[in-house]
């Protein structure tokens, strides 16, 4: 596994340790209003995970993870990166993606890790700082 990927998946659990603490303090006061364990167990931390990734990649092009990583997200040509591209992302990473890897995982990694089947998807790279 390339150093990058290796980075990603570290960053990745950086933000996922973070998103999991967060949505604990946001369960606290969801579960007096919703009743109902399919939200707590599947949408609260969905919703939760890409609020916080959407924020911080919007705002700075770099999550918690990916900066403790010295990583970070950039669009293909240079441009920053739009909304749609973030969403996009995100959706091709926790849904799509993980079908290509199973499918095959000897080209799921190319560009040395910069370039993951959701980057591709959303026309972004991910670079060392």
């Amino acid at each position: 596994m390339e150093s990058v990927t290796k980075k990603r998946a570290a960053a990745f659990l950086i933000d996922t340790a973070i998103s999991t603490a967060a949505t604990f303090g946001i369960e606290y006061f969801l579960r007096k209003k919703v009743k109902n364990e399919a939200v707590h167990a599947l949408v609260t931390p969905t919703v939760v995970l890409w609020a916080l990734e959407y924020a911080q990649l919007r705002k700075n092009g770099q999550t918690i993870g990916y900066k403790a990583m010295g990583l970070a997200l950039e669009n293909e040509d240079g441009r920053p990166l739009s909304c749609a591209q973030i969403i996009k992302r995100m959706a091709y990473r926790d849904t799509i993606s993980t079908f290509a890897y199973l499918k095959d995982r000897q080209a799921f990694e190319q560009q040395h890790g910069q370039c993951l089947p959701h980057d591709r998807f959303a026309h972004t790279v991910v670079k060392e700082i």
